[in-house]
């Protein structure tokens, strides 16, 4: 993985959103193909802020990650889940 620090991101931009901010968990790895597979799980409440009527605020989120990874040559996949409790 390169210089940005993915975990740290996704949690900046997605705490301002959620009512659970001590819930967020964010997994990063890498693929065989060096494709980084970001993984962000929020308390099952908040999962609707994240993605955003039509998916919105998700695809704002992915656009933001994209942007910052493609300045040092890296693809990223970004998904949103819920935590089961």
């Amino acid at each position: 993985m390169g210089n940005i620090n993915y975990e740290r991101l996704l949690v900046e931009l997605v705490k301002p959103l959620v009512t659970h901010p001590e819930d967020i968990k964010v997994s990063v790895s890498e693929n065989e193909e060096n494709n980084i597979l970001v993984n962000v799980l929020v308390h099952k409440d908040d999962i609707g802020r994240v993605i955003g009527k039509k998916g919105r605020v998700a695809s704002s989120i992915r656009t933001l990650v994209y942007a910052a990874a493609m300045r040092y040559g890296e693809n990223v996949s970004i998904e949103f889940d819920a935590k089961e409790e």
